[in-house]
């Protein structure tokens, strides 16, 4: 749910063509995590190598900030009206939407999943946590993002007022202030409504990463595929080795385990590989592949595939109660636990059925709901004609 993944970009120049396809890779890539994540399906960790939550958020952070053009700067009214109608518009409808699923689930289907909808859950939880009615709860990462582009918009022009928009002052300044954050949730200071400016000060610094990549790293990254893996990797296991577990949680800032420098480090090594792996894939995949599309498009699979989720429980639910033949299958927790992954005879195969329908159908709703706005509003664009 990165710029990318809201609006196609189109290139003239050929080598800048190929730079996009690259980060619409690495924003499939990071998709594909998130889902997989959800499920605790390590597909992509590299033999546990490169666990999600030690990087994947940022990750998402660092392609939105590398996309932000210091132009904006000049016309910040229409970058935040932009924003709001990228950004918080269509998550606000969809979190509309399943507010009312929830309760319909809760009243008619014996669900206790999700809160009541009231101004609160609408409007005030989707910036506090995001998780207020479970279905969407994913999309948490939607208003932060929101948040941490007005703030980085907002600290830019005073910066450029007062001629100190250096990026490596913003990056040391916004460091030292993420790194001041993970201190004081792993003392205990970091809990109730103090997450939600938490979680945004922590990823804030990984969103100016991305700038600092595109206006001073960029250049420079022209080490060859074995020494720059050898490097990456290196430092990856000797993480693994000295340390005690690099996942983390963003959302709530916790699980902390090593002091506030390793999260940072772990970011930039799970960024560092995954974005060499994206330039190698890039020239091979082409700019109209399916993958591209997928990285231009992570925010409807975002929104929505824990509700895809549910929804292969339901089918399987209905499996059980009808025929007997999945006997194991926890009414329980399907009622109650969001999280429940059922698999089919305890198959860790079968997650991919998960993670496949997880992806293509928020694709296929979100090309369906285009094609659908195509058609209302074709006539009207005839008209003006």
């Amino acid at each position: 749910m990165t710029d990318m993944s809201l609006s196609k970009q189109t290139n003239k120049n050929t080598a800048a063509a190929s730079y996009n396809t690259a980060f619409g890779i690495l924003s499939a890539l990071a998709i594909v995590m998130v889902v997989a994540g959800h499920l605790g399906y390590n597909i992509l960790t590299v033999g546990d190598l490169f666990p999600y939550y030690s990087f994947h958020v940022p990750l998402f952070m660092f392609i939105s900030g590398y996309f932000y053009k210091q132009e904006e700067q000049e016309r910040p009214f229409s970058y935040i009206k932009r924003k709001a109608r990228r950004l918080l518009l269509p998550y606000f409808i969809w979190n509309l939407i399943y507010g009312l699923l929830a309760w319909v689930l809760r009243a008619e289907g014996g669900f206790a999943l999700g809160e009541s909808i009231s101004f609160k859950t609408l409007f005030l939880d989707p910036f506090l946590h995001g998780y207020q009615y479970l279905y969407n709860f994913a999309a948490w990462f939607v208003p932060v993002l929101f948040l941490i582009e007005m703030m980085n918009l907002l600290m830019r022009i005073v910066l450029q007022k007062i001629h100190l928009q250096y990026e490596w002052l913003i990056l040391a300044g916004t460091l030292a202030v993420g790194m001041m954050v993970v201190w004081l949730a792993v003392s205990g200071r970091v809990w109730g409504l103090y997450k939600m400016p938490g979680r945004i000060l922590f990823l804030f610094p990984c969103f100016q990463m991305g700038q600092f990549y595109r206006q001073k790293l960029e250049k420079y990254d022209r080490l060859g595929n074995l020494p720059y893996f050898a490097i990456v990797i290196g430092v990856q296991v000797v993480l693994n080795l000295c340390c005690n577990g690099l996942a983390y949680s963003c959302v709530w800032c916790t699980g902390f385990a090593n002091g506030p420098v390793i999260p940072y480090v772990t970011a930039v090594s799970g960024i560092a590989f995954w974005l060499r792996v994206s330039k190698i894939l890039a020239p091979v995949c082409g700019s109209d592949c399916a993958v591209v599309y997928l990285g231009q498009n992570t925010y409807p699979v975002m929104m929505h595939h824990i509700m895809v989720f549910m929804l292969i429980k339901m089918v399987l639910a209905g499996i059980a109660a009808g025929t007997g033949y999945l006997a194991d299958f926890d009414f329980t927790r399907f009622y109650t636990d969001i999280d429940y992954c059922y698999l089919v005879k305890g198959a860790e195969a079968f997650k991919v059925v998960y993670l496949a329908a997880g992806i293509m159908l928020p694709l296929l709703l979100q090309r369906g709901l285009a094609r659908l706005k195509f058609l209302i509003c074709k006539p009207v664009w005839q008209d003006r004609k």
